[in-house]
């Protein structure tokens, strides 16, 4: 009881934190906030939460990184590929030899491949917190995509290394050739698995659905339950989960761009997917602020073993882990800067250099979040002997310090060095949204139609058939028309369109408080009720 009771007061600390990061009157990140409150459940609660690494791995990191892989822009993805993969890949290297050798230099008492499986936990980015951190001043839409691409990839390279790291300090023997041949059978066996698993899912409950109909319930359980599947089945047969779970999540956007899912579908499972990662994230932070007061514990004693009986060498510690994390970042996104312009002259294109406070941008952006908490509380508790994990709680405390660390310095800097920062430019979607409305117009039109005819067939009231059918084409000629005109009849339009919006916006409120009026009169059934109100409800996301 005393364990259920924790996990819903840190529920209750999650809901709680999203209140008190608006209601602050100094703009805090969301994670610090939840460390916070997780700080108090921990000097409350009688018995603190023991982990089991495994678990504790399975059940946070494969929704996290299958939502990542789902939602990613697909077409920055692709654009700025070699980019991506210079910072997700070649940066990762980077960081993990580079701070793995300092950390090792400086924390005698870290082993070596305990300092490699920390650097790698904290080389993956996380661009949810740097949006969060960006709100005020938004990060452009090019930086954004770059920044979302090699989270993606980064999390999946880093989580990889941390593994290999921590299987080397677990049994003390590593071998280079060897890592290199698994690396590549986690890799590809990861991918193929993650795609092949999705892709039989997804077919199979399309084959259900066109044969039996659609329950928005089962399938958005089956998507949540995609990320588990290809992460166990990938695990089973030796090959990497973590990647499973980020190529199922790609497979997973392929997928809808069928269109198979109905609308209330897809309404109801975005909501349930956002409900998912807010709480995921949270509670990740919220459960390392309820174990910080034990992590802190034993992070002193390996100082102390280090040879420095004061705790502030944990603060010199940090810092100096800080600073060589983002001088590396500045080195590697300058040098890779420097690369795309050379092969974009060789190319023959014309290109502007960016300015340097654009290279500081992107590298202060490089803030870690949600996937070094979750990785790096799944260090072992102990050795292949038996023996305790060696500096365990000075690992974690470190990369909670960094994560901490980090949204401070970025959510300072971040906006101030975004403010009036001149990019080049970026290509304009304008028009292919517009020649997108009007293809979809033009369809809807002729679908309309031979459903009019369809309706009308055998019917003595095939006036009413077409009288209806015209209404609605109608509606589609009036956007064709407007997508047509220029100038100030264009401008007309289009604010006519505006007003009836909001027209329509307003005869939908009206709508659901009388729906909600007659609920509370007893005058509707509470089922009568939740339909029309999610009719409405609809209605309204199409017009917003």
């Amino acid at each position: 009881m005393e364990t259920i009771a924790v996990v819903l007061a840190m529920l209750l600390a999650v809901v709680a934190s999203g209140f008190l990061v608006r209601m602050l009157p100094v703009p805090l990140p969301l994670p610090l906030v939840q460390i916070a409150l997780g700080a108090v459940i921990a000097s409350v609660a009688n018995h603190g939460v023991t982990l089991d690494p495994e678990i504790f791995f399975l059940l946070f990191l494969p929704p996290l990184l299958f939502l990542d892989g789902w939602r990613i822009p697909k077409e920055g993805l692709f654009r700025d590929k070699g980019t991506i993969l210079e910072l997700a890949l070649g940066l990762v290297v980077f960081t993990v030899v580079g701070m793995g050798f300092l950390i090792h230099w400086m924390i005698p008492a870290m082993p070596i491949a305990v300092a490699f499986a920390l650097a790698a936990i904290v080389s993956p980015t996380d661009p949810v917190a740097v949006s969060a951190i960006a709100a005020r001043v938004p990060i452009p839409k090019r930086i954004m995509h770059v920044l979302e691409g090699e989270s993606l990839l980064n999390d999946a390279s880093g989580l990889v290394c941390f593994r290999f790291a921590v299987a080397a300090a677990v049994t003390g023997a590593f071998s280079l050739s060897d890592a290199a041949l698994t690396f590549l059978w986690l890799a590809i066996g990861g991918v193929v698995i993650g795609v092949a698993f999705t892709a039989g899912v997804t077919l199979a409950k399309n084959a259900v659905s066109r044969r039996f109909g659609e329950e928005a319930g089962s399938q958005i359980l089956v998507s949540l339950l995609i990320p588990f599947g290809a992460y166990q089945l990938a695990e089973h047969a030796g090959c990497s989960g973590i990647l499973a779970a980020v190529a199922a999540g790609v497979t997973m956007s392929y997928a809808e761009l069928t269109g198979r899912a109905l609308a209330t579908t897809r309404v109801q499972r975005t909501a349930v997917w956002d409900t998912v990662q807010f709480a995921l994230n949270g509670i990740i932070f919220v459960l390392l602020g309820e174990q910080l007061p034990r992590i802190f514990s034993g992070a002193v004693e390996s100082v102390q073993e280090s040879g420095h009986h004061s705790p502030w060498w944990l603060v010199v510690y940090v810092l100096a882990i800080n600073l060589g994390l983002a001088a590396l970042r500045f080195f590697w996104v300058w040098l890779s800067l420097k690369f795309t312009l050379f092969r974009a002259l060789q190319r023959g294109e014309a290109v502007r250099r960016p300015s340097l406070r654009l290279v500081l941008a992107v590298s202060l952006a490089g803030v870690r979040g949600a996937i070094t908490l979750a990785g790096v509380l799944t260090l072992p508790l102990v050795l292949a002997d038996g023996t305790p994990f060696p500096a365990r709680d000075l690992a974690i405390f470190l990369a909670t310090a960094v994560i901490i660390l980090s949204l401070l310095v970025a959510s300072i800097g971040l906006p101030w060095l975004l403010r009036d920062l001149e990019l080049p430019t970026e290509p304009e979607h304008h028009a292919d949204e517009d020649r997108a409305r009007v293809a979809a117009s033009q369809a809807a039109m002729q679908a309309v139609e031979a459903a009019g005819h369809r309706l009308a067939q055998g019917q003595a009231d095939a006036d009413l058939h077409a009288e209806a059918a015209a209404r609605v084409m109608d509606l589609y000629r009036r956007r064709i028309d407007g997508q047509a005109q220029t100038g100030e009849a264009a401008d007309r339009i289009r604010k006519g369109d505006a007003v009836e919006r909001e027209l329509r916006l307003a005869g939908l409120g009206a709508e659901r408080e009388a729906v909600y009026r007659l609920a509370r009169e007893r005058a509707l059934s509470d089922e009568s009720a939740r339909k029309l109100v999610r009719e409405i409800d609809l209605l309204e996301e199409r017009y917003r």
